[in-house]
């Protein structure tokens, strides 16, 4: 297996994103490994690289469906002015009109490379009730006037994607807010347990990979008292695995209790594709998992 070198990366804006405890983000397993933070952080990516690249875990990661962008799409151009914006961060929803009664259970999802994959769907009430939340008679409102299964395009680990969507027409507006109904595919079980006693801490998740799929932009967490996130990543052909630690870590164990999500850029020698994106210290993918409870 060749696997390049690890390479450092490039912190973006470093803008906190939110407080949150150490304690629970940290990684639990069998496994421990000895020496210096730089020293055990390279070779837990070894390992990591080594225990993925060429397994069932693998192949079945590269056979799903494992979207990399938002599940909703508004409408084009975004809405309107404040008033909508708030109703829609707030799920202030109005139904005008009827849900679809049951429809397929399983749609197609369509890669461009002319692969695809048949995942279950979400019903249409379920995708309305995650759109629109418990509550519906609060100012201000967006109102639904028609909803109808569709397609809409989604970034997923391998490429972009035509997947099953419900399309949900909005009173004042040209074009739909779209919601994907194509259920993820489940995360293989990872070939390799977390990491024990490992520097830094699990990623928190990914936000963006770039269209060229040279950069990925992730999550990751440091102290309250330190320098920073950096995040490192050993390519192989295989596999990404990123290693997150932190830069200046002060010794007082008051700065251990909290900590920061920030967001990490990390350019990579060649673009992603269809590798899998790993990190380090929980032997898993990096997953995507939305924007929320980050700060823009």
């Amino acid at each position: 297996m060749r696997i390049g070198a690890v390479r450092s990366a490039r912190l973006s804006g470093g803008v906190a994103l939110a407080a949150v405890g150490l304690a629970a983000t940290a990684g639990c397993g069998d496994e421990k490994v000895a020496g210096d933070d730089g020293d055990a952080l390279a070779e837990r990516a070894r390992l990591v690289a080594d225990a993925w690249d060429g397994s069932s875990a693998a192949a079945a990661w590269r056979a799903g469906y494992h979207p990399t962008g938002e599940a909703i799409q508004l409408p084009r151009g975004g809405l309107h002015d404040g008033a909508d914006q708030q109703a829609y961060e707030r799920r202030n929803f109005k139904l005008s009109g009827t849900l679809p009664g049951a429809g397929p259970k399983d749609g197609n999802v369509a890669w461009t490379a002319g692969e695809s994959a048949t995942r279950p769907l979400v019903e249409a009430k379920e995708a309305y009730d995650t759109l629109a939340g418990a509550r519906r008679d609060r100012q201000p409102q967006l109102t639904v006037t028609e909803i109808e299964l569709g397609t809409m395009r989604m970034p997923t680990s391998r490429g972009p994607a035509s997947v099953p969507a419900w399309v949900f027409t909005l009173d004042g507006y040209a074009t739909p807010l779209k919601q994907a109904a194509a259920v993820p595919s489940e995360t293989p079980r990872s070939p390799i347990k977390p990491a024990r006693d490992l520097p830094g801490h699990p990623l928190n998740r990914l936000l963006e990979v770039s269209d060229d799929g040279r950069t990925v932009t992730v999550v990751a967490l440091h102290g309250l008292c330190d320098d920073g996130p950096a995040v490192d990543a050993l390519e192989s052909h295989g596999s990404v695995v990123l290693s997150a630690s932190v830069t200046g870590q002060a010794e007082d164990s008051v700065c251990t209790t909290q900590g920061k999500l920030e967001r990490v850029e990390v350019r990579l020698r060649k673009p992603l594709g269809d590798r899998v994106l790993l990190d380090a210290h929980s032997g898993s993918p990096v997953r995507y998992r939305g924007t929320n409870g980050l700060s823009p």
